[in-house]
C-alpha cells in the first residue's frame, strides 16, 4: 500500500511538473515578446556599428559569453572594449534569415550576419551564422550568450 501511495504521489508530481512546463503564453503575448527581442537585437546591431559604452552596456548582460567564429570568447568588458577601441570595427552589418523563439524569459535568436569590417584598421568582409541567447533582465532583453560559426562553403 505504501509503495502505491509513493508511486501515485510521484506520478502526480511528474504530471504537475510536465503540465507546468508545457504551458505556454498566449500567442499575442509570444508575438509581442518576439517583437521586443527583435527590437533589442536591432538596437545591438546599430550599437555595434556606432558603439558607445552606454548603449552597449544596456543591451548585453553582465555575464555575457560572446563566442566568435574563430573560437575566441569575449566577456562583457572585452566585447565592449574591443568595439570602442576599434579592434573590432563594423562598418556595416546586415542581418538576414532571422528567427526568434521565446521560451519564458529567454529567447533564442538565429540569423545570418553579413558585414564590412575594419578591424584594427584592416578592411574585411564577414558572413557568419549567429546563435544568440537573450534573457529578460529587469524588464529589458539583454544578450546573455552569442556563438558565431562560419558559413559552410
Amino acid at each position: 500500500m505504501f509503495k502505491q501511495i509513493v508511486f501515485a504521489t510521484a506520478a502526480a508530481l511528474a504530471i504537475a511538473a510536465l503540465t507546468g512546463c508545457a504551458t505556454s503564453a498566449p500567442a499575442a503575448s509570444s508575438a509581442s515578446s518576439e517583437q521586443s527581442v527583435a527590437a533589442a537585437a536591432e538596437k545591438l546591431r546599430v550599437a555595434m556599428i556606432d558603439p558607445t559604452p552606454t548603449a552597449l552596456a544596456q543591451l548585453v548582460a553582465d555575464d555575457l559569453s560572446y563566442g566568435h567564429s574563430g573560437g575566441r570568447v569575449d566577456t562583457k568588458d572585452s566585447f565592449i572594449g574591443d568595439l570602442i577601441a576599434g579592434k573590432s570595427d563594423f562598418v556595416t552589418i546586415a542581418i538576414s534569415d532571422q528567427t526568434i523563439k521565446v521560451v519564458g524569459n529567454t529567447a533564442i535568436v538565429r540569423h545570418t550576419l553579413t558585414a564590412d569590417t575594419n578591424d584594427s584598421g584592416k578592411p574585411g568582409k564577414v558572413q557568419i551564422k549567429i546563435l544568440g541567447v537573450w534573457q529578460q533582465q529587469g524588464g529589458q532583453w539583454k544578450l546573455l550568450a552569442r556563438q558565431a560559426v562560419r558559413v559552410a562553403a
